[in-house]
């Protein structure tokens, strides 16, 4: 009795320990891993099986330990078990109480037998093969269900040979094991039904932000896209910060939760867009509205033409009346020179009206030249061939926004950053609005919206910041530009670097780890991933 209670205190201290570590821990398969050689080791067990109830209907073989045999399957070993799922009820629907652990699941009572080979009322014909095949044998078990908060059985817990600790001799489980192996299951199952329910809302939410970027791709298929792949470019850059050793950023490590609050914020840095208008968004050139208005300046240069025709005829008529051949070759030499201009005049208006990367401004006096012309409407009114909204659209700089447009599509980070600070973040996803709300901003504090500097940004936001730049550069379902290849997407990139746009640590990780060549390999096309010579990336050293 005198060594009993201390042995009985140790294992109750050990059950409270193990209670602790359970409600810790976050992964599903550790967790029932931790949960069967918490009870393997509380009562001395060699070896063990944790089942787990599939859709009410059978138990799946889930952890699965014998240390004589040293086998060790399913949790965190990667090696599959291999078993048939046993059912829970016969093919008459029936309990299936023949097998010991669907008993225990569909009964809720503990089994307790000191010895398989002589108990009768259960089929042992599996546990003789296998002992028959290896060896072993199988001789005492424990079958404990799992209960639920609901009352509901959503596993079993099997321990088989109790070990005496001085001799090593199995023997049979005492109450006290069977009474600490029902706490740790009712503990566990707790634990279990905790880490499932955050599952279940942590998938839920998700799936309210896939919702959220569906309704954006709806409006246009040109944003869904970077919404779905920026998450996966943030934790590829992650990873490789996560594996420097040196340099600036050598400290920066995440944990798992750390890493989950940036997917978050990754998959939720652009939300606000879902009230950007999508004529904004999809404005594929400088003239489109809610239609391209090239196709207007188009029946106006043919009302040119048909001017020019009229003025023609009138004047190979004038001629032919009055004999004059000389005034006949000038009216004709003058109308194929017009139609000359003005082919070439609407074709340059045509390409103006496609965003680039830079309209000179030559270009744009060609704009002002053409947009004096005039023509008459139906009224008989002299209207200019382009008004003033036309033109000014048309000699945009870069891209096909003009500065009221440009303005509307900024300030989808403002109402990103207020839709995701309206939020009750939890804890461990705090910081999700600040991450997500800066991937705009710059090193050099000239971004928006708040204009902040490096120093005042986390490196979360700095990451996605680059993550946001390279994917845009190289999508290829943009309306107004091609994607670039990803060696001129890493020469833009290190200009920018340059400037102080984008964080200098975080690009050179970003190149050394070649990051941009495995998102590039899962993401984009061939024919976009070129050689790239980093020794020529502007502001990157080898």
């Amino acid at each position: 009795m005198d060594n009993a209670l201390p042995s009985l205190i140790r294992r109750l201290e050990q059950l409270n320990q193990i209670g602790i570590a359970l409600s810790g821990e976050r992964d599903i398969q550790t967790l029932l891993e931790k949960i069967l050689v918490a009870a393997k080791e509380i009562t001395g067990s060699d070896a063990g099986t944790l089942y787990s109830v599939v859709e009410g209907r059978e138990l799946q073989f889930s952890i699965l330990r014998n240390d004589k045999l040293k086998l060790a399957q399913g949790g965190t070993t990667g090696a599959p078990i291999r078993l048939p799922n046993i059912p829970l009820y016969q093919a008459d629907g029936r309990p299936n109480h023949r097998m010991v652990a669907a008993h225990a699941a569909v009964t809720g009572q503990t089994v307790n037998i000191q010895d398989a080979y002589t108990e009768s009322g259960f089929d042992f014909t599996g546990t003789r093969e296998f002992d028959a095949r290896t060896g072993y044998r199988s001789q005492s078990f424990l079958t404990v269900p799992m209960r639920n908060h609901e009352g509901d059985i959503i596993g079993v817990l099997q321990l088989i040979n109790a070990l005496e600790p001085a001799t090593g001799a199995i023997r049979a489980f005492d109450a006290e094991d069977q009474h600490l192996v029902e706490s740790l299951a009712s503990q566990a199952a707790v634990a279990l039904t905790n880490r499932k329910l955050i599952e279940q809302l942590e998938d839920l939410f998700e799936s309210f932000i896939d919702l959220i970027n569906e309704a954006i791709d709806e409006k246009s298929p040109y944003t869904g896209g970077h919404c779905r792949r920026i998450p996966e470019l943030a934790m590829m850059i992650a990873d490789a910060l996560d594996r420097q050793t040196s340099g600036p950023l050598a400290s920066f490590k995440l944990s798992e939760q750390d890493r989950y609050e940036l997917k978050i914020a990754a998959m939720l840095h652009d939300c606000g867009k879902i009230t950007t208008p999508v004529h904004v968004v999809d404005k594929a050139t400088k003239l489109e509205t809610l239609f391209d208005r090239i196709h207007l300046v188009d029946t106006r240069f043919e009302i040119l033409r048909r001017d020019a025709e009229i003025a023609l005829l009138k004047a190979r008529l004038e001629a032919l009346e009055n004999g004059n051949h000389q005034s006949l070759e000038t009216a004709q030499r003058l109308y194929d020179d017009t139609l000359r201009q003005l082919e070439a005049d609407r074709q340059f208006l045509h390409k103006a009206n496609i965003g680039g990367e830079f309209m000179d401004a030559d270009d744009q006096a060609e704009v002002d030249r053409i947009a004096v012309y005039t023509w008459q409407d139906h009224y008989g009114k002299s209207m200019p061939l382009l008004n003033g909204d036309e033109a000014a659209n048309l000699k945009i700089a870069k891209g096909t926004l003009n500065d009221a447009e440009r303005a509307i599509i900024n300030n989808h980070i403002v109402v990103t950053i207020k839709m995701l600070e309206a939020l009750p973040w939890p804890k461990h996803l705090k910081n999700v609005p600040e991450y997500a709300g800066g991937h705009h901003e710059r090193m050099d504090g000239k971004g928006y919206p708040r204009g902040l500097r490096g120093d005042q940004m986390s490196v979360q936001a700095r990451l996605l910041a680059v993550a946001d730049i390279f994917e845009a550069l190289t999508a290829a379902d943009r309306p107004y530009k091609r994607g670039k290849t990803v060696s001129e997407a890493l020469a833009i990139m290190g200009r920018m670097m340059l400037d102080r746009h984008i964080d200098p640590a975080i690009f050179d990780s970003f190149v050394r780890d070649k990051v941009y060549l495995r998102y590039a390999e899962e993401f984009l096309d061939p024919a976009q991933i070129d050689a790239v010579d980093e020794s020529r990336i502007p502001g990157y050293t080898p």
